[in-house]
Formats: structure tokens, sequence, C-alpha cells
């Protein structure tokens, strides 16, 4: 991202801080990382800068935002990005071991991006699915419960066709 926000991102964060009084700009510090963030694909400390300029916020601020949620991402992801939960109710029904899997299938370790950049694997707190563990999130949008090491690997290869298919 430049040093400086486009009109456009200009123009959206515009649209969300218009949504508070104005003594309350800082409320829209999540909006205007995800925005960041669909347009960028991660959020990069220039671009917390960018986002405690606009909002006359300290840059504190919006770091301990971006860190505390793991929709954003901080460096770089695939092109899908797996959430998995690991939390205690979803490690006894083997969360871990479907982070593992994915690790082993895909060949990172796990919060790593496979060489071709098409996935990322992240271990995850509550994803507040507990009775459909293990259980992960896609892209920070698509929850996909009850993923045994067989589903795990349908959908893996289900998305490696997918993203084939769309290259040709």
């Amino acid at each position: 991202m430049s040093a400086v926000l486009s009109d456009a991102t200009r123009a959206r964060f515009d649209r969300e801080v218009a949504k508070y009084p104005a003594d309350q700009r800082r409320s829209a510090v999540i909006a205007c990382l995800a925005i960041i963030q669909d347009e960028q694909g991660w959020v990069s400390r220039e671009s917390e800068q960018l986002v405690a300029d606009y909002l006359g916020i300290p840059p504190i601020a919006v770091y301990e935002v971006t860190t505390f949620y793991n929709m954003f991402n901080q460096q770089p992801v695939g092109r899908f990005k797996f959430n998995v939960c690991t939390n205690l109710p979803c490690r006894l029904r083997d969360g871990q071991s479907a982070l593992d899997h994915l690790c082993h299938k895909l060949g990172v370790e796990a919060g790593g991006t496979t060489a071709d950049g098409l996935f990322t694997v992240q271990p995850s707190e509550c994803l507040g699915a507990c009775a459909d563990a293990p259980v992960l999130l896609v892209n920070d949008r698509t929850m996909c419960s009850f993923m045994s090491k067989e589903r795990l690997d349908q959908m893996i290869d289900g998305l490696r066709t997918a993203a084939a298919g769309e290259t040709q």
C-alpha cells in the first residue's frame, strides 16, 4: 500500500466514520481495517498507521485491534485461509488433529502458507461451534463443521481443482 490513502479508500472510510458521532471516530477502526484488508489482502504496519492518522488515534490503538482479532491478517496469506479451532472444547473433539492433518497434507507449519500461495493454515481460538467440532473457518467467512480427515482432504482437493480451473 502506498503511504497515502487512495481517494476510493478514503471515501469508503468516510462512509464508515459517518455512522458514528463525531467524537467517536475511533469506533470505525474495525471497519477501516476490514476495508484495508479487503483491498490489500492483509493489514501492514504502514496501513495501521494510515488508519490511525485518518481516525486521529494513536497507532497502538489500531495495532491492538489488528492483533486481537484473527480475522485480520498481519502478513500476506494464501488465497484460501483456514482458521482451525483448537480451543479446548474443539481440541477434545479432534480440533488439534484437524490442524495437524492440514499442516501435514499441505506441507506447512501452523501459521504457514504453501509455496504456491494457495493455502494458509492457522490455529484459531473459539469459532463458536463447539458441538460441530472439529470446525474451521475458510477465508473468515465460511464455517466448515465436522471436518474429519476425509472431509479435509476432499475440501483441499476441491479447492485445488477449482483454483486450477480458474487459471486455465
